[in-house]
């Protein structure tokens, strides 16, 4: 997680480098998983815009 931005829309720096636009999923949203700055996450991204994604699953530090 890189940046946090608003309307729960993050900034995520994947391991090769790249940056993309994700949002929290669904199931994240309704359970109130908060995530900040650092966290490592898990992300879906789009098979029709490699810019974006869906963040998934939150690391446990």
């Amino acid at each position: 997680m890189k940046k946090v931005l608003p309307a729960t829309m993050y900034r995520v720096e994947l391991e090769n480098g790249h940056e993309i636009l994700a949002h929290i999923s669904g199931k994240m949203r309704k359970h109130f998983i908060r995530i900040a700055v650092g966290d490592k996450v898990t992300v879906d991204i789009s098979p029709y815009d490699l810019e974006k994604g869906r963040i998934t699953f939150r690391h446990r530090n």
